[in-house]
């Protein structure tokens, strides 16, 4: 299923696999700890944000379709765990 923040998501994701080949290529050239720190934080704000994006969006968009309260919950506590 496509969701309209689907596109934002993917965006965020390709950024933070840019960063990632930045940070590989600042280990291989022996680049300081603390630049490379900085790095990977950024690729790992960049996951996180595009994770936090797409599990809002399916609960947003997925949870509300009138299914009964039991089914509703457990796939809202399934996806939840990931957060």
């Amino acid at each position: 299923m496509k969701h309209a923040s689907h596109p934002d998501v993917v965006k965020r994701l390709r950024r933070a696999e840019g960063h990632l080949a930045s940070t590989i290529r600042m280990i291989e050239d022996g680049r300081p700890c603390p630049e490379v720190a900085q790095q990977l934080h950024a690729v790992i704000r960049a996951l996180e944000t595009a994770k936090r994006t797409f599990i809002h969006d399916h609960i947003d968009h997925c949870l509300a379709d009138g299914r009964d309260r039991a089914e509703l919950t457990a796939e809202f506590r399934a996806i939840a765990k990931y957060l």
